[in-house]
C-alpha cells in the first residue's frame, strides 16, 4: 500500500482555519482541441478571460504548430502565464493511458516538447514560465522516482528557470526542489480527491465536479482554508499556490466563471503565481522568492543551472518497493501499460 504523500494530512471533520492566503493563481489546460480530440465550441477563449495561467499543449496530446501560437498569442494578450504540458507520446489517448517508458526516452520526449513550445512562444513574443506535466504522467510522477527524474532533467536541459507545477508532496516536487528549481504546489477544483489525497480515478464515481456552484465552494475552501474535502467526507489538508481547472471538463467555462467569481467575493486575488510573492519549497513550507514577472524573462537572464542531471539524488529503494507494490492500480489511477511503449487502458488526469 502506498503512504500517503507528504504535504497532505487529514485535519477532521473540520474545514479548517482561515490561513491567510490572499492571492492565488488559478490555471487551465489549454491548446488541447484538436484533431480527434477538438471541442466544438473551444472553450479557450473564454478560459483565458478568467485564469491567470495556461498549460499549453506541445503536441504529444494534443496540440499543434498553429494551435500553439493561437493559444500563446492569445494569452500573451490578456497578461495569462504561459506554461508546457508535456505528456506521453499518445495523441491516441489523449496521454491519460500510463506508459512504460525508458528514462532516456521520456528525457527526451520532455524536453522534445519544452523546446518546441518555447519556440513557437517565442514566436509571438511569449515565454514559458512554467512546466505542468499532463494525465497519466502528472499522476506517474506523484510517486514513480524514475519517470520524475526523466521530467526534471528535461527542465534542466531546457530551462532551469522554469517553475514545476505537481501535486504536494509528489515525487516529481521533490526532485526538482532538490535540483534547484522552483516548485509550484497545486490543487483540483474540477476533481474529487481521495481520503490520502490523490485525485480519485477518472473512471471512478466522483472524479469530477460539474457543478459550478460545488467546485467554486471549493476553489474558497483550497484557497482560504488549505483544505479539501474528499469523496468520503474527510478533510484533507492542501497547501497550493495555484488551482487547477480542466477546459475539458462539462460545463468549463460555467465552472471558471463561478470560481473566479467566489474567489473575489471572498477577497482572494487571482493573478500569475509568479507575480503572486513566494512560491513555497514545500507545502506549509520555507518559501523561495521570485524575480520578475510571467512574460518578463529574457534568454540572457536565465541563470545556468544550478544541480547537473547527474548531480541529482540516487532513487531511493524504498519508493522502488512502493511503485512495484502499486503496480497493479498506479495511483492515483492510470493501469501500466506493457515496458517499451505499449499502450493500456485506464484515463485519469
Amino acid at each position: 500500500m502506498a503512504h500517503p504523500p507528504v504535504g497532505w494530512g487529514v485535519v477532521g471533520g473540520q474545514v479548517g482555519e482561515d490561513r491567510g492566503v490572499r492571492v492565488i493563481d488559478l490555471n487551465a489546460d489549454l491548446g488541447e482541441g484538436d484533431g480527434p480530440w477538438r471541442l466544438e465550441p473551444s472553450a479557450d477563449d473564454a478560459l483565458l478571460t478568467l485564469v491567470s495561467s495556461a498549460n499549453v499543449a506541445a503536441g504529444f496530446h494534443g496540440g499543434d504548430s498553429a494551435t500553439m501560437a493561437a493559444t500563446c498569442a492569445a494569452a500573451l494578450q490578456r497578461g495569462v502565464a504561459v506554461g508546457a504540458h508535456p505528456s506521453y507520446d499518445d495523441r491516441e489517448g489523449f496521454g491519460r493511458r500510463r506508459l512504460d517508458v525508458r528514462p532516456e526516452l521520456l528525457r527526451a520526449q520532455v524536453a522534445h516538447q519544452l523546446g518546441a513550445l518555447a519556440a513557437v512562444a517565442r514566436s509571438v513574443g511569449a515565454r514559458v514560465t512554467h512546466v505542468k506535466p499532463h494525465g497519466a504522467l502528472y499522476n506517474a510522477v506523484v510517486h514513480d522516482e524514475v519517470q520524475a527524474r526523466a521530467v526534471v532533467e528535461a527542465v534542466l536541459a531546457v530551462d532551469p528557470a522554469l517553475a514545476v507545477l505537481g501535486l504536494p508532496g509528489s515525487r516529481v516536487l521533490a526532485v526538482a526542489r532538490a535540483a534547484g528549481l522552483r516548485i509550484v504546489a497545486e490543487a483540483f477544483v474540477d476533481r474529487g480527491y481521495a481520503p490520502d489525497g490523490t485525485l480519485v480515478p477518472r473512471d471512478r464515481p466522483g472524479a469530477l465536479v460539474t457543478d459550478p456552484q460545488a467546485a467554486a465552494a471549493r476553489a474558497v475552501q483550497m484557497a482560504v482554508h488549505g483544505t479539501v474535502t474528499a469523496v468520503d467526507g474527510t478533510v484533507v489538508r492542501v497547501d497550493a499556490l495555484s488551482l487547477c481547472l480542466h477546459s475539458d471538463t462539462p460545463g468549463a467555462v460555467a465552472i471558471a466563471t463561478a470560481v473566479r467569481a467566489a474567489l473575489d467575493a471572498a477577497g482572494v486575488e487571482v493573478r500569475p503565481f509568479r507575480t503572486a510573492g513566494e512560491v513555497p519549497l514545500l507545502p506549509g513550507g520555507a518559501a523561495q522568492p521570485r524575480t520578475g514577472g510571467a512574460q518578463r524573462v529574457r534568454p540572457d537572464d536565465v541563470a545556468a543551472p544550478r544541480v547537473r542531471p547527474d548531480d541529482l539524488p540516487a532513487p531511493d529503494p524504498r519508493d522502488a518497493a512502493l511503485d512495484a507494490g502499486d503496480a497493479a492500480t498506479d495511483r492515483p489511477g492510470e493501469a501500466r501499460a506493457p515496458r517499451d511503449g505499449a499502450r493500456g487502458e485506464g484515463p485519469a488526469r
